[in-house]
């Protein structure tokens, strides 16, 4: 068995800012550093965040922002019957209806 270890948040922020291909549009205000440190994934998980966020992005039009990504990783989340707070979401709480909406 081939044993991988779980990133570090300094390791998930270089995965973030690597994660979307040069031709995704994205949103300028995307806070890796928030994401490094609030999203405890797994380099997997952070891939299938990012690609679920870019088509929830790509459906409505826009360039990849935090609350698809915030609606991504909830749908990570609900893998696993979890859900995701307002009090997660910190200073990206305003986001936390706009989560349930998409």
């Amino acid at each position: 068995m081939i044993r991988f270890s779980f990133p570090d948040e300094d390791q998930r922020e270089a995965i973030w800012r690597g994660i979307f291909p040069q031709q995704t549009p994205l949103d300028h205000e995307l806070d890796y550093g928030f994401l490094a440190r609030k999203l405890p994934m797994a380099g997997g998980s952070i891939k299938n965040i990012a690609l679920t966020s870019a088509f929830l992005a790509s459906g409505n039009g826009e360039a990849v922002g935090m609350k698809h990504i915030l609606k991504a990783y909830q749908y990570e989340l609900d893998k696993t019957n979890r859900t995701i707070t307002r009090d997660e979401l910190a200073e990206y709480a305003y986001c936390f209806e706009e989560i349930h909406r998409l």
